[in-house]
């Protein structure tokens, strides 16, 4: 097995044949709050709701008939069954239904901290709270709150990306064959999970770019509070799952994050541009459709370039678009070996607790991915400084550890 400098220095001999260069080396100490933090000092709630004028809006928007009746005539949310994506609430015009919110618990479990605290942001974060809000002022918004630092997960979907490449390598080795993305989407999953289950054995055990994060951190800090903040209500529900319950210990979105801003009278437009790059474009276009699939269509083809039968994709997103390509799955009436299923429509952007609209959150993503020094997770040196740091040498090793980057989807 190589290690990564060797795949490095191989990527970089191919990039000099073409008259191409890699992006200059990386700054060091760009990740000292994760690495060196001792420089820095229920998801859903309804009201009883007995008659409804609405002919049951919340139960008929559930695809999860995870909402049900009671003997006594009460509507009731089975939190087993919920995954959080909120269509309930959106489809409930009485405003009974509500999200939970996890503000003040969040932030005092911050400000009493024994160890580091870390904001984990999700790829979609950029210009959600103003263009002039960069990920330099952004960071040191959350460090005014009292965070030691702030992490991009974007970083954890490059290696994600790696982990899903060897999977596919793994799994799709003859016509015919083909892999169901596990990472990012937790609507996604669950509807994988509770209505197809028979196609479990094509999802890879790999958890998502937030779980991997939370992980990853608590396994060089056990100590830390880990926080993570973007555009999905799901994501609540997704840190509480039982196998997976030990990385992420409170989930904000983007909106209470604002909300706190605005009650700690934080301006971040106005702040310090404590400005690092750790992700590359391919984690970051995680943040909407087709961001899973190109990335780890191009991580297999970097990995090995000679490979036979090489990735094909395809996408869908909204539950509908989501079944609709299951079932072109089940009836084979696609070619493609690589499937990629968001929850909203436009993938994480369009999450229903983003600031911003689907299409402005995509552009910016975009952009920012556009802007990014490194290209794949093989070009990032963050990414190699982190494994190594968990003791990882080889591409390969992210297949072996089950306690870090894999799911166990037995577990209830």
């Amino acid at each position: 097995m190589k290690t990564f400098d060797e795949l490095y220095q191989e990527l970089l001999r191919k990039r000099a044949v073409k008259d191409e260069s890699l992006p200059e080396e990386y700054n060091p100490y760009h990740l000292d709050c994760l690495l060196h933090p001792e420089k820095y000092a229920a998801v859903l709630h309804v009201e009883e709701c007995e008659q409804c004028a609405y002919d049951q809006a919340c139960q008929n928007s559930c695809i999860f008939d995870a909402i049900e009746r009671t003997e006594e005539g009460k509507m009731e949310i089975n939190p087993s069954l919920c995954t959080g994506c909120e269509a309930c609430i959106e489809a409930c015009r009485s405003g009974r239904l509500t999200a939970g919110r996890d503000v003040l618990p969040a932030m005092k479990a911050v400000r009493e901290a024994k160890g580091p605290a870390y904001m984990m942001v999700a790829p979609a974060f950029l210009g959600q709270f103003s263009e002039a809000v960069t990920p330099g002022r952004l960071r040191t918004a959350f460090k005014a709150l009292g965070f030691t630092g702030m992490v991009e997960v974007a970083l954890f979907a490059d290696i994600l990306t790696l982990k899903e490449a060897l999977e596919f390598e793994r799994h799709v080795r003859h016509e015919g064959d083909y892999q169901l993305t596990s990472c990012c989407c937790p609507v996604w999953i669950s509807m994988i999970r509770k209505i197809y289950h028979e196609l479990m054995p094509h999802v890879p055990g790999a958890v998502s770019p937030m779980i991997a994060c939370g992980r990853m951190i608590k396994r060089i800090h056990p100590d830390a509070v880990t926080v993570f903040a973007g555009p999905c209500l799901a994501k609540k529900q997704e840190a509480k799952e039982a196998d997976i319950a030990d990385a992420v210990d409170y989930v904000l979105t983007f909106q209470e994050v604002k909300d706190i801003f605005e009650t700690a009278d934080i301006h971040p437009e106005k702040l310090m541009d404590a400005g690092k790059e750790h992700a590359s474009k391919a984690g970051r276009l995680y943040a909407r459709t087709g961001g899973v699939s190109s990335a780890v269509a191009e991580m297999v083809e970097q990995l090995h370039p000679d490979r036979k039968i090489h990735v094909r994709t395809e996408q869908a997103d909204g539950p509908k678009a989501c079944m609709d390509m299951i079932k072109r799955i089940k009836e084979g009436m696609t070619d493609a070996n690589f499937f990629e299923g968001m929850g909203c429509v436009g993938g994480c952007v369009g999450g229903p607790r983003a600031i911003l609209s689907a299409e402005e959150g995509k552009a910016h993503v975009d952009a920012y991915g556009n802007i990014s020094r490194y290209q794949t997770p093989l070009e990032n040196p963050y990414v190699r400084r982190v494994l190594e740091e968990l003791g990882m040498d080889t591409v390969e090793e992210l297949l072996m550890d089950d306690s870090l980057l894999v799911r166990d989807f037995s577990a209830t």
